[in-house]
């Protein structure tokens, strides 16, 4: 069970869409619309900081290392693809959950 492509499965893992919201109030993450995530960062949009915020919210949502994380497409855009390593099975199941919040 997937959210329209929010999340796809992947050879080794899951690749999602994020939309990013930068300069939040509070870092949050979870379902948005039916394409993608939804991601809250603290972080300012410059020099690669959002980014690697982004990597380290993904990573702590789903319960795996950042170095299972990987920005995959939209480095500079609000609309980013990453790829999540892991358990597939096990990080679809997470995705269904994450995406049942929203952020």
């Amino acid at each position: 069970m997937r959210a329209g492509a929010a999340w796809s499965p992947d050879a080794h893992g899951i690749r999602i869409a994020v939309r990013v919201t930068p300069r939040s109030s509070r870092e949050a993450f979870g379902g948005s619309d039916a394409e993608h995530f939804s991601a809250r960062l603290t972080a300012p949009p410059v020099e690669g900081a959002a980014n690697a915020a982004l990597v380290q919210l993904v990573a702590r949502s789903f319960g795996v290392p950042k170095r299972a994380v990987t920005l995959v497409a939209g480095d500079t855009a609000r609309l980013k693809r990453l790829r999540v390593e892991g358990d597939t099975a096990a990080l679809e199941q997470t995705a269904a959950t994450l995406y049942a919040t929203k952020a």
